[in-house]
């Protein structure tokens, strides 16, 4: 578990990677949905590296879910062939050229949750039968999203415009709470039964219910649901650890920074120190229960109390407050927003 000089590196702040816990994060997941029977496909917007990719491909994940068409051309043109963008997707005819390639010489589903997209979609490709539909459902977290009793006029705008409807997916994004793992899985799990229900009713026959977000994904309830997308599970992050899904040695990717300044206890002033991860790197995601802006790996007291561009604030733990130049291991709180602030890790 990072055997790793840190001051081997010429600068910081810098994202690491323990290439050993990243592997085991990606056979851990994997194992997991092999033993429930659930399609793996991971979501790279977590990551956004070919590297990780082919690493998730090869524990047994059919493709990938990405949250732009961005991501889906760099997958793309990284060898990955079965893309599908988890996001209510508004097409533009600048898009025409990349989503007919795509849906050319790979497999490729695209997330929508109104007839007006789906429109648009079928406009800016020209009705291409291989553009595949999946329609997104609300399950809790109130963002985009159609209800189960809404999803067949989508459903038969998809068929009047000759195009194919693979599925339904969610996102319970309401898991990120303190508790609300299993409420979130089960509220995931019968949203998606639900418009099952609808869509069979009105003639509609679909092979994929995908849901699972990285904190309700292994709590995933075994009746029905077809198809899991978590993504941050590969590094972990500060919220993960938090919320109690999985342990600081889990933690595979971190934010090497310096101890810049460092201060004891001053009359109203607490004992602290300033490292050079600020918010241009750790990002400033901080949900209402977290406890800080991250945490500090091997001191599980520190508390990271303010973040400036450059600054990072932590109140120390104990009575010996580390000397300037030390280098520390900090975890984001949301590692998504903080590898996508870099060029490189």
């Amino acid at each position: 578990m990072w055997e790793f000089d840190l001051n081997r590196l010429p600068h910081t702040p810098v994202l690491v990677i323990d290439e050993a816990l990243l592997d085991a994060n990606i056979a851990a997941m994997a194992e997991f949905a092999a033993a429930k029977h659930l399609t793996l496909r991971p979501h790279a917007k977590t990551h956004k590296i070919a590297q990780i990719a082919r690493k998730q491909l090869a524990a047994g994940s059919p493709g990938l879910s990405v949250a732009t068409l961005g991501e889906a051309k760099y997958f793309f043109d990284a060898g990955v062939t079965d893309l599908f963008i988890a996001y209510p997707v508004w097409a533009t005819h600048n898009d025409a050229d990349l989503l007919t390639q795509l849906a050319t010489e790979a497999t490729l589903a695209v997330g929508t949750d109104s007839t007006a997209a789906v429109h648009q979609l079928a406009d800016v490709t020209g009705e291409h039968p291989g553009v595949e539909l999946m329609i997104e459902l609300n399950s809790g977290h109130n963002r985009s999203g159609v209800f189960p009793d809404q999803v067949v006029p989508i459903a038969q705008a998809i068929t009047e415009r000759n195009m194919t409807l693979r599925g339904v997916f969610t996102f319970p994004g309401h898991s990120y709470a303190p508790d609300a793992q299993n409420t979130a899985a089960a509220d995931e799990s019968e949203t998606l039964r639900a418009a099952q229900r609808e869509l069979t009713a009105a003639g509609f026959e679909i092979t994929v219910l995908s849901g699972g977000s990285s904190p309700s994904a292994t709590a995933t309830v075994d009746n029905g649901v077809t198809e899991i997308r978590p993504g941050v599970y590969v590094f972990g992050d500060a919220q993960q650890v938090e919320l109690g899904r999985i342990g600081f040695e889990d933690i595979a990717l971190t934010v090497v920074t310096t101890v810049v300044s460092r201060h004891e206890a001053h009359g109203n002033a607490p004992a602290r120190i300033i490292v050079d991860a600020g918010s241009k790197i750790l990002a400033t995601d901080r949900a209402p229960w977290a406890t800080g802006h991250g945490r500090v790996l091997g001191h599980p007291d520190a508390r990271i109390t303010a973040l400036s561009e450059h600054h990072g604030t932590i109140i120390w733990d104990d009575d010996q407050l580390p000397a300037i130049g030390t280098r520390l291991q900090v975890i984001p709180n949301h590692v998504c927003v903080a590898v996508n602030l870099v060029d490189e890790v």
